[in-house]
């Protein structure tokens, strides 16, 4: 199964105005036609029009324009033919306040010379209305097709796309689900526009004038103009044609261009910690007193605008933590008002909590576990969870792992809920469409590997995880979790079949409610896959661990393989390998940033002979790839986790073959 995967680029870019635009010739030229780009000038200058900046994004403000400042003769468009198209699409992006109940704003009419409305669409609080001439041998009249409202006076962008074809009229949003409409009345085969005129923002009249933010409003006749722009990762924003005075990059203004036109922008600077970048916090600016910097938050990444270059210089020690046991897993998680603390997952009876304390982690509450791999922090709403991977069976020979929840009165975890694995090697926890999810890694149920994982949905009525999907998988040994735009993935490494490593490992995309197969990998012994972004570009590594198979000796050389990094190849539409890298059983990859510098960490952990072999840092070199720039001594390593703290950034890696984690501070100049 396959799904489009597109990035948000202009297709088709027209003329601008005073140069001519592309014109609609029936059946012919099917272009699209950027009503607001003819409608403004090309350097936004003009009574009542202001360029104003939300959210990263730059939109026109109209409400203080005349109605007749922003319209033009629809001759101009339309000069072979003076019929508007029966099947077109419009693509409008936009930003609107909060309605009154009762209040209705055009975002675009076609009014002909004795000022009848020939074709509109306009929205209120509830709904969005395509109003259009309708006539036959019983007279003319205005027909409406509405449609509930598609939530749009939240004080976001937005992106419409609504379609007509064939009597059906079809609404999508942010390139969600469409919404369908079949109407009594189709669209006029000949609606003439002759000596009419297209206003923006108006019906020609003050009454109804548009007071929010538009940024985009093309025309494409003959078509359906959402394959072109979905799925799109940054769908509020997908763009088919922008006036020139409002192309740009969202979220980087351009040298000096306050100084172009009229300018308003929302700014609000944050200070302390680093906070989430998300949609909310788009186009905000975030100052760290302890780095001095100022970022400014782009899409889902802060990017440096004011900052002396941070680079790694060097890795040393800085805590050696004694374990219980040996340590199969690590999870670094911050818990508001209480603090920072480190879970590890140890091989014997008891794992242990750590807590952040004078710039080391002391013990803080031991847990009891059976042969723990792993352990997930998550939230959901105020209630914050940690879920255990257990391995082996209880003293009852009960097998099952356990989620705990933090007691805000107690400040520790306790036991909530139990829940039936079989040899529990990771836990994933994930959030879609405000519900969540927690997916198990089964790695096997007595000798047999080919066993289900399990998907875990949360029911807010039982206030309990329940089953919710099931998955085939082959000692499955990591879930990792991660989003492309509107789309939710969900990726399992496979590790062992019964009697070979060499398998496929899986990438499931979330369709209709369930995970589907989406794309397979060759990976031998696959532990871990880790996914990260670089800029726009989105990367998904695989640790493999050793080759095996059952008609072969195993020879020492097979624990020195390549691990592989993929890139999503937006073309395609799949992940196509981007570097191959030598690695010694790799269990784990972990990626962090120091500055504006990106970096890769692999855990080695045998290389055939002994277990005290080098773990790998490498560097993202652009062109080159990751190239390995540091060399740490390790013994046995599984798990990396990296984090940081007023005092700087740091790493702490877990070894499965001692019972001693080491914490090494990321020295930087």
């Amino acid at each position: 199964m396959s799904v489009l995967l597109t990035l948000c680029v202009a297709l088709l870019p027209l003329a601008t105005p005073g140069q001519g635009v592309r014109r609609w010739e029936p059946c012919t030229d099917l272009r699209p036609l950027d009503i607001l780009a003819e409608a403004v000038p090309p350097d936004g200058v003009a009574a009542g029009i202001r360029v104003t900046r939300v959210q990263g994004a730059r939109g026109l403000q109209l409400s203080a324009a005349a109605p007749h400042t922003l319209s033009f003769p629809a001759s101009r468009i339309f000069s072979r033919c003076d019929l508007f198209p029966e099947e077109f699409s419009i693509v409008v992006t936009l930003n609107v306040p909060s309605l009154p109940p009762k209040k209705n704003e055009y975002l675009f009419t076609v009014v002909a010379e004795q000022d009848a409305l020939l074709l509109g669409l306009r929205y209120s609080a509830a709904q969005l209305h395509l109003l259009f001439l309708s006539q036959d041998a019983a007279g003319t009249w205005q027909t409406r097709v509405s449609f509930r409202s598609p939530a749009l006076t939240d004080g976001q962008w937005h992106t419409l796309v609504l379609a007509v074809s064939e009597g059906a009229f079809s609404l999508t949003t942010d390139c969600g689900p469409p919404v369908d409409i079949t109407a009594d009345m189709p669209f006029p085969a000949t609606l003439s526009v002759r000596g009419a005129r297209f206003f923006i923002g108006s019906r020609r009249r003050t009454k109804g004038l548009f007071t929010g933010l538009v940024r985009q409003l093309v025309l494409l006749p003959g078509s359906d103009a959402t394959p072109r722009l979905c799925p799109c990762r940054n769908a509020e924003l997908a763009a088919l044609s922008i006036p020139p005075v409002l192309q740009g990059l969202p979220g980087k203004p351009e040298e000096n261009e306050v100084l172009k036109y009229p300018y308003e922008t929302d700014m609000k600077v944050t200070l302390g910690s680093r906070p989430p970048c998300t949609k909310a916090e788009d186009a905000q600016f975030w100052f760290d007193a302890s780095r001095k910097g100022l970022y400014l938050c782009v899409g889902s990444e802060w990017v440096s605008v004011l900052a002396a270059r941070e680079r790694l210089d060097y890795v040393e020690e800085h805590q050696r933590l004694s374990t219980n046991a040996e340590t199969l897993g690590i999870e670094v998680f911050a818990i508001p008002e209480a603090g920072l603390f480190v879970a590890t997952a140890n091989r014997r009876a008891t794992s242990a909590i750590y807590k952040w304390t004078d710039g080391k982690f002391a013990s803080y509450q031991d847990v009891p576990t059976h042969q723990a791999q792993s352990w997930r922090h998550f939230t959901i709403g105020k209630r914050i969870f940690l879920a255990v991977a257990n391995f082996e069976p209880n003293e009852k020979g009960q097998e099952f792992s356990v989620i705990y929840k933090w007691s805000q009165r107690r400040l520790r975890f306790t036991p909530y809920q139990r829940v039936p694995t079989h040899s529990a090697r990771d836990w994933e926890a994930f959030e879609v469409s405000g519900e969540h999810f927690l997916a198990v890694a089964n790695h096997r149920e007595g000798d047999n590997h080919n066993i289900d994982s399990v998907i875990y949905k949360w029911n807010p009525g039982s206030r309990l995880f329940e089953a919710n999907q099931t998955i085939a998988t082959s000692g499955a040994y990591d879930w990792e979790f991660f989003t492309v735009g509107p789309y939710a993935f969900l990726a399992v490494a496979n590790a062992f079949n019964g009697t070979s490593t060499r398998l496929q490992s899986h990438l499931y995309v979330r369709l209709g409610g369930s995970f589907q197969l989406f794309q397979s990998f060759l990976t031998f012994g696959a532990a871990d896959w880790e996914v990260f972004h670089i800029g726009e570009r989105i990367f998904l590594a695989v640790a493999n661990s050793h080759r095996y198979d059952v008609e072969t000796q195993v020879q020492n050389d097979s624990y020195v393989i390549n691990s592989v990094i993929y890139e999503l190849n937006v073309t395609t539409q799949t992940f196509v390998r981007f570097q191959e890298i030598p690695t010694c059983s790799a269990l784990d990859w972990e990626f962090f940033s120091v500055g504006e510098d990106s970096f890769l960490v692999v855990a080695n952990s045998f290389d055939g002979n002994t277990f005290s072999v080098n773990s790998i840092i490498y560097r993202w070199q652009g062109y080159e790839g990751f190239v390995a720039v540091h060399s740490l001594p390790t013994f046995g390593c599984r798990d990396w986790e990296a984090f940081r703290t007023a005092a700087g950034s740091y790493l702490v890696y877990s070894s499965a073959k001692e019972p001693l984690s080491r914490v090494l501070k990321l020295r930087t100049v």
